[in-house]
């Protein structure tokens, strides 16, 4: 494919700013992070009315209120300031030695972690991602080129110009960050083929995105962020703390691709913790699809129940929707897992050691809980600072990919003037 000369530029741009980030050194990065962190909070106006305009057209579009809420910064700015600020504070992959060994010959070899090039990145709908993978990419030396979606156009149209005001105030390039903002899709097809200057194409958004990215890229591709996630509650789980961990797995932000999607429950304890569970969740909004062995332990349907159709399993609900499916035993439930979940985040609730070990061993997933909310799996919340994404793959980066899962690294050879037999 020949790129437009729109993308050749925006390449060309971003991997000579990659080039000159790359060797810039961690005080000066540093510094440029704590100026993008003040600088969200002093336009912070200016940001939000830019907000206001793609949540107006957004709801012109009659887009859902789960869309909508991925899309506001209200109320969140002072706290993605925050997390740029958490990533200053990290340690600096990038020239970081290891794995050192001296051959019998003498010739001391090592790994030297380096940043991979320039990124290319995808997403869709929140327009945090763009200073949380802005942030990333300067600390770990990267160039990136941004592609938001066209709901959220002008958001980053403001957040992109903010970025470059900073870099160029902390006296570095401002051309490692490029964003396409042009929403013609013909772009996303350019970067999937622009080898030339791209290193890693990652993509942020729904399941259709993804396949796309891995059927038509010529550039390795991770992708990640579609979650559909469970927790089962064994027959030895306190009913009162798993109450708890449930609701704030499913409530504290239904948009978010580690919510919590379908819960699995003993049957022993079928009949007195599904009744619980079904009150507790019904005062926050939630709906309720039951599998037949799950409506056969209650003596009315509630009005915010149904009987779940069979891709209900499958669906990824981003919403006040939580799926109820009743198992006879913990090999049930990983075998239902193994059928459904997509490798984001499940876990277990229970007291039982054994089968939280069990759970462990053969739950498949990027990020395994006991006894915890699947919504931990997040950057931020990894003490990571922020995340580029969470990689659901099985290669280089697997679960949130922050600062380390965007270096790759080279082999250092140090000899005195070795020659090979």
């Amino acid at each position: 494919m020949t790129l437009s000369p729109l993308m050749h530029s925006l390449g060309l741009k971003a991997k000579q700013g990659a080039r000159s980030l790359a060797g810039m050194s961690t005080e000066a990065k540093n510094h440029a992070l704590r100026l993008l962190s003040k600088n969200l909070i002093a336009h912070e106006q200016t940001i939000l009315d830019a907000n206001a305009k793609d949540l107006e057209a957004a709801r012109q579009n009659g887009v859902t209120e789960a869309l909508l809420d991925r899309l506001s910064l209200k109320g969140r700015l002072h706290g993605i300031a925050q997390d740029v600020l958490q990533v200053a504070n990290l340690a600096d992959p990038v020239g970081e030695v290891f794995d050192e060994t001296v051959l019998a010959n003498g010739l001391r070899l090592s790994k030297l972690r380096t940043p991979i090039g320039v990124l290319g990145v995808i997403y869709e709908a929140r327009p945090n991602v763009t200073i949380d993978i802005a942030a990333l990419t300067i600390k770990t030396g990267n160039g990136v080129i941004l592609r938001g979606g066209s709901e959220t156009l002008q958001t980053n149209l403001a957040l992109v110009a903010i970025i470059h005001h900073t870099l160029t105030e902390a006296g570095l390039a401002p051309d490692s960050v490029q964003f396409i903002d042009q929403p013609d899709r013909k772009y996303v097809q350019e970067m999937l083929h622009a080898y030339e200057f791209i290193d890693l194409i990652i993509p942020r958004g729904g399941a259709s995105l993804h396949q796309y990215c891995r059927e038509h890229s010529t550039i390795p591709v991770i992708t990640g962020g579609i979650g559909i996630c469970h927790l089962f509650v064994d027959e030895s789980a306190d009913f009162t703390k798993s109450l708890k961990v449930i609701t704030n797995a499913k409530t504290q932000k239904t948009s978010a691709c580690n919510a919590l999607d379908t819960v699995l429950v003993h049957e022993k304890i079928a009949a007195s913790f599904i009744p619980l569970l079904i009150e507790t969740l019904s005062t926050h909004g939630v709906t309720f699809p039951l599998s037949p062995e799950a409506r056969s332990y209650l003596k009315t349907l509630p009005v915010n129940a149904h009987l779940a159709q069979p891709g209900d399993w499958d669906t990824e609900w981003l919403g006040l929707t939580l799926g109820i499916h009743v198992v006879p035993n913990l090999d049930a439930a990983l075998a239902h897992i193994q059928k459904h979940s997509m490798g984001h985040s499940d876990g277990i609730l229970t007291e039982n050691h054994t089968h939280a070990e069990k759970f462990i061993k053969e739950v498949d997933s990027a990020c395994v809980y006991v006894n915890a909310s699947t919504r931990f799996s997040d950057g931020g919340q990894f003490g990571l600072g922020a995340e580029v994404a969470i990689s659901t793959q099985k290669i280089h980066a697997r679960g949130p990919m922050a600062l380390r899962e965007l270096t790759s690294y080279k082999w250092i050879g140090r000899g005195n003037y070795h020659i090979r037999d």
